[in-house]
């Protein structure tokens, strides 16, 4: 159980690290005003803040699906592979995003979403 535990702190961390490739680098960077800053930004920095975005919006779908899993009790091995290749996933559609493949990334968002809902559907 404590591997999923990391699995789950991990992927409540991936949102930041799309954050942090947003700002990294970027002139005259305004941490008191963020937002406004992130707004006027193009590019790759312009495609990692959507992409912190959509990661924020899939975590509450994959935190009930594994929760959903554990409580039918699935196997907690079979539910951390699911959440580590969801992870992996995810990690490979930020770097993908990022590059601007957007086709690429839709079929990486599509296929994590087939991840959590395998999840979703374990166990019982």
């Amino acid at each position: 159980m404590t591997l999923v535990a990391w699995l789950l702190l991990v992927a409540a961390l991936l949102p930041l690290l799309a954050s942090a490739a947003s700002k990294a680098g970027g002139k005259a960077y305004d941490n008191d005003n963020p937002r406004a800053w992130l707004a006027r930004q193009e590019g790759w920095r312009a495609r990692a803040n959507a992409a912190q975005v959509n990661l924020f919006e899939g975590l509450p779908f994959f935190f009930a699906a594994v929760l959903f899993a554990l409580y039918r009790q699935a196997d907690p091995q079979w539910v951390a592979g699911l959440m580590a290749a969801w992870i992996a996933l995810r990690l490979i559609y930020l770097g993908v995003y990022i590059a601007g493949y957007g086709s690429l990334r839709t079929l990486i968002w599509a296929l994590a979403l087939v991840l959590n809902m395998a999840m979703l559907f374990a166990g019982g």
